[in-house]
């Protein structure tokens, strides 16, 4: 069984790296430009394959998945956000969050098709509450993430039975994406979550795993945020 997994050298994504490959899954990780980032994931887990690639690059990715050959399980993960109240973001802004986030996702998911579908598989998007129930000035990152999640619903019926798509929502989880808070706004977001804490890398691992795995669930967003923020 081979997995694909973006954004695969830090935080969640090298989570599932580690949790996949300890599970038997033959594991490729796809990484944007952070060479000292992959080169700590490689020697941490050298049987794991890391291949520099940017999800939003169509012809990059179809080389990707003609050097791979068919996977099993897709995870897309790849990532970026932008805090930004809408006004003072600019054009360029917007597409880059968008084509990452949802672009990415779209030709990851393109390329992994064809052959899931005769073979099947199991492909599972990292959304985000955000894409639940918007997040201020995180307007454009909502709106991507909330992309995905329509994209999942939509292609949990395009594909099955052969392909099972599902999603998760992380809530507050302990990622360098989340690292800009100061322990005051920490505390303040903790204190909104049910179980009082922020999540971490390996949770949503978890979860993920549990998705590309149970073969009677899809078209399914699983929120996993503590209780919710």
């Amino acid at each position: 069984m081979r997995a694909l997994i973006t954004g695969g050298t830090r935080g969640i994504g090298l989570a599932c790296c580690r949790l996949f490959f300890r599970m038997g899954f033959e594991v490729v990780a796809l990484y944007s430009s952070d060479e000292s980032a992959a080169q700590t994931a490689r020697k941490e887990l050298p049987d794991v394959r890391f291949l520099r690639a940017d999800v939003s690059d169509e012809q990059r990715m179809r080389e990707v998945f003609a050097e791979i050959g068919p996977i099993d399980v897709l995870v897309n993960n790849a990532g970026i956000d932008a805090f930004a109240q809408v006004q003072d973001m600019s054009y360029s802004d917007y597409h880059r969050v968008m084509d990452v986030n949802m672009g990415g996702t779209f030709l990851a998911t393109k390329f992994a098709v064809p052959a899931m579908l005769s073979r099947g598989g199991a492909i599972v998007n990292v959304s985000s509450v955000w894409g639940v129930q918007g997040g201020s000035c995180e307007s454009v990152y909502s709106a991507s993430k909330g992309a995905m999640i329509a994209f999942t619903k939509a292609l949990s019926k395009e594909l099955a039975p052969a392909v099972r798509v599902n999603a998760i929502a992380p809530g507050a989880i302990d990622t360098v994406m989340n690292a800009c808070y100061t322990p005051e706004e920490r505390a303040e977001i903790e204190n909104r979550i049910p179980l009082g804490r922020f999540g971490t890398p390996e949770e949503v691992a978890e979860a993920v795993y549990f998705l590309a795995t149970c073969r009677y669930v899809t078209g399914q967003v699983l929120g996993v945020d503590g209780g919710g923020i």
